[in-house]
């Protein structure tokens, strides 16, 4: 995204998941270049805070928000308190997510219970309270909002070992088109960045192999994703609403994905 080009000006986005080096902390730094006060929420403190006065050396007012995404209250003070603190909200911007950074890739039959629920909660459950409250906000206000959620393509294609987070992901699409269905009047949009390989520090410590079968050929990059997302939380998506946009390469277009070894 070009450096003049302020296209949230004046605007005041939550961002759940700023922290570290991947997709949060590129998407808070896009915000900030584009004129967007941000808040930023993150288990770890250093990061949001990191984050948070990277934002603030671009000029734009910013506050680190520390809290668990699998707590329900936790996800509601992120949004009260970005509210609070920035005089206001309007863009939402749900990052948190994955699965291998939080339980193994395994096949379905061996899946537990609770790798399944903290599959979902890390997924989808978090965005659901977070837009909740952020519609709630929006409403309050009166003059709408956008949401924007980090996806994957595994949500429209199987992928072995993660029927969890493909489900999950699949949900939050879902999710997008419900709130672009029931809330579109009000002035309230939501869509889904649907990613696929990434090179962020988790996806190279976990070495998910060559990206040489994507038509680009390599990964994408953190700060292409954050452009995307910046976009979309702006005006100049204002007729886009419900939907998926792939964010890959050209890998969907190409299809059939190259299953591993079981």
């Amino acid at each position: 995204m070009p450096e003049a080009a302020k296209v949230l000006s004046g605007k005041r986005a939550l961002v759940i998941g700023g922290g570290g080096g991947g997709i949060g902390r590129a998407i808070t730094r896009a915000l900030a270049a584009a004129g967007s006060a941000v808040a930023v929420a993150d288990l770890d403190p250093s990061r949001a805070d990191e984050a948070a006065a990277e934002a603030a050396a671009a000029g734009v007012t910013s506050v680190g928000l520390t809290g668990d995404v699998r707590s329900r209250a936790d996800v509601d003070r992120f949004v009260h308190r970005a509210a609070r603190e920035l005089g206001g909200l309007d863009v939402l911007v749900t990052v948190v997510g994955g699965q291998l950074a939080f339980v193994p890739v395994r096949p379905l039959h061996e899946t537990t219970d609770e790798e399944w629920d903290l599959v979902f909660d890390v997924n989808l459950r978090y965005v659901a309270w977070a837009v909740r409250a952020a519609l709630r906000v929006f409403l309050e206000q009166g003059r709408g909002g956008t949401i924007v959620s980090v996806g994957s393509l595994t949500g429209f294609a199987g992928n072995p070992g993660q029927a969890a987070y493909g489900a999950a992901k699949a949900g939050l699409a879902s999710l997008a088109r419900s709130v672009a269905a029931e809330y579109s009047r009000d002035g309230v949009r939501m869509n889904v960045l649907a990613c696929g390989p990434i090179a962020t520090p988790v996806a190279r410590a976990a070495q998910t192999g060559s990206a040489e079968w994507i038509p680009m050929g390599r990964p994408g990059e953190a700060g292409e994703v954050a452009d995307v997302a910046v976009f979309l939380a702006s005006p100049l998506s204002s007729y886009i609403s419900g939907q998926s946009l792939v964010v890959d390469g050209g890998a969907l277009a190409l299809g059939p994905f190259p299953n591993p070894p079981r």
